[in-house]
C-alpha cells in the first residue's frame, strides 16, 4: 500500500504518536475518512506506520479528545464522529481561537503568525494549550511566534474618541481625550504582549522547549485580525467598529472601538480544498511581505 510506505518515516525517523495523530486528523478533515465510517484496526494502523500499538492508541486518544473519533475504548475500531450541529459555523474569536490553537500545538514544531490590534485574544487563547503542556498531555519541540501590532507612533483609526477630530486639544497636551485613549490602548498593547512573551518563554526553562517570540510594529491599524497556524490554517476575524462608552482616568469617554474577542472567526484550512489552500497561501504571503518590508522592530515597554 503506497500510503503506508509513505507514512512509515517522518524526516527519516519512525513517526511518533503525534505524527500519527496529525496524519489521521488530516485524513478525517479532508474527507478521505468520512464521518460515520470506522478507522482501520489498531493492528493495521501500527503496521502502516511501522510502530507499536501503544503509539497508535495514544494517537487515537488525542483525536477522541478533540471530538474527531468516538468509541475509541471499545473493542471495535473507533468511528469518525459526525459533525455536531452548527460545528462548521464560525464562533467568536474568544471561543474559537483556543480550540484551533490546541490543534496546532499537536505539531512537533508549532508556528503562529498573528496580526491584530492587541495580543489580548491570543494571550488568552494560548492559555489552553499551555495548560495541556504543563499537564504533560502535549509537548511540541519548538514554538515560533511572530506578532504584528500597530506602531505606537501612528494615529490609530480606532480606538479614537467619538467626536470631531478638529476639536482635539494641542498635540503636546497629554490631558487631551485623544491622548488618553491612545495611552490606554498602548498600555494594553504592551502589557498583554509582555505577558504573552513571558508565558511562552517560561516553557524554555520548565520544559526545555525551543521558544522564539518576536513582535514587529505596523504603520497602520489592521482592519481585521489574522492568525496563521503552522502554515496550514488561516483564521480571519473582522474588527467591527462601534461606538461605546469607556471610563478612563475616572472620566467617561465616548469612543469608536472594536471588541475583537466578540468578532466571528472564520477558518480556512489547506486540506479543505483548492480554494482554502489558496487563501491560506496568499494570507501567509501577505503576512511575510509585511513582516519583511514595512514592519519595524517593536519594543514592549
Amino acid at each position: 500500500m503506497t500510503q503506508a510506505q509513505e507514512s512509515v518515516a517522518v524526516n527519516g525517523r519512525k513517526p511518533s504518536y503525534k505524527d500519527i495523530a496529525d496524519e489521521l486528523r488530516r485524513r478525517i478533515r479532508s474527507g478521505a475518512v468520512p464521518a460515520g465510517s470506522r478507522m482501520p484496526t489498531q493492528a493495521k494502523l501500527a503496521e502502516e506506520f511501522g510502530v507499536e500499538r501503544g503509539a497508535v492508541r495514544q494517537a487515537l486518544a488525542i483525536l477522541a479528545q478533540e471530538g474527531l473519533l468516538v468509541n475509541v475504548s471499545k473493542g471495535s475500531p473507533p468511528q469518525v464522529a459526525e459533525p455536531a450541529p452548527g460545528a462548521e459555523e464560525p464562533q467568536t474569536t474568544m471561543v474559537g481561537l483556543a480550540a484551533r490553537l490546541v490543534d496546532a500545538f499537536q505539531a512537533e514544531h508549532v508556528t503562529i503568525d498573528a496580526t491584530s490590534l492587541t495580543s489580548e485574544t491570543l494571550m488568552l487563547g494560548l492559555s489552553e494549550p499551555l495548560r495541556l503542556i504543563y499537564e504533560g498531555r502535549i509537548r511540541p519541540e519548538s514554538i515560533t511566534l511572530r506578532v504584528l501590532l500597530p506602531s505606537s507612533r501612528i494615529n490609530l483609526a480606532f480606538p479614537v474618541p467619538a467626536g470631531d477630530p478638529d476639536e482635539a486639544g494641542p498635540a503636546g497636551d497629554e490631558s487631551t481625550v485623544d491622548e488618553q485613549v491612545h495611552a490606554r490602548w498602548l498600555a494594553q498593547r504592551n502589557a498583554q504582549g509582555q505577558v504573552l512573551r513571558h508565558n511562552l518563554r517560561a516553557l524554555r526553562t520548565s520544559h526545555g522547549i525551543d521558544i522564539d517570540v518576536e513582535f514587529r510594529a505596523l504603520p497602520f491599524t489592521p482592519p481585521m485580525k489574522l492568525y496563521l497556524l503552522n502554515g496550514a490554517e488561516a483564521l480571519l476575524a473582522y474588527y467591527m467598529v462601534t461606538k461605546r462608552e469607556e471610563e478612563i482616568d475616572s472620566e467617561k469617554i465616548h469612543m469608536y472601538d472594536a471588541l475583537g474577542a466578540e468578532s466571528l472567526l472564520f477558518s480556512f484550512e489547506k486540506p479543505a480544498g483548492p480554494r482554502d489552500e489558496k487563501f491560506v497561501s496568499e494570507s501567509q504571503k501577505w503576512f511575510d511581505a509585511l513582516w519583511n518590508t514595512i514592519a519595524r522592530p517593536l519594543t514592549l515597554s
